[in-house]
């Protein structure tokens, strides 16, 4: 049900992320998704990768500081409403968002959500509850 997410420091200056990206691509692996948060010095890249255990391998081999963490996957009405209604049940249930961003799947034609929370259990429980698909690791990676 969980996804791994790598959590990539990059400085900020011209080309890291250009490198980041080319360490994945030399070993064919693929990004899903991704989130880009910076500050004045330092970005933190978020990925979702066709192969998290390689990639993981590959950007540390790079040089980067990586870290990978469980995420969660969850599938998003698009249209109008299908966020508010998400966070809406979340917000009911308690459950604290650290962070969030977006994706569409081509292969399952679904958009989704990774959804990082402070308590992920719970955050399974009540969106279940709620009848709000979690969507598995093959979903998301086609495993």
């Amino acid at each position: 049900m969980f996804v791994k997410q790598l959590a990539i420091f990059i400085e900020n200056r011209s080309g890291r992320l250009a490198a980041a990206c080319r360490a994945l691509a030399s070993e064919q692996i693929n990004i899903l998704a991704l989130s880009l948060a910076d500050t004045a010095d330092y970005g933190i890249l978020r990925l979702i990768v066709s192969d998290p255990d390689r990639g993981h391998a590959a950007l540390k081999k790079s040089g980067f500081t990586v870290m990978t963490h469980d995420v969660l996957a969850v599938e998003v009405a698009d249209k109008p409403g299908g966020l508010a209604r998400i966070l809406e049940v979340l917000q009911t249930g308690r459950i604290n968002v650290e962070y969030m961003y977006a994706f569409s799947s081509i292969r399952t034609r679904r958009a989704a959500l990774i959804f990082r929370f402070e308590n992920s259990d719970a955050a399974v429980q009540v969106l279940n509850a709620a009848g709000i698909g979690v969507m598995s690791k093959l979903d998301v990676l086609g495993e």
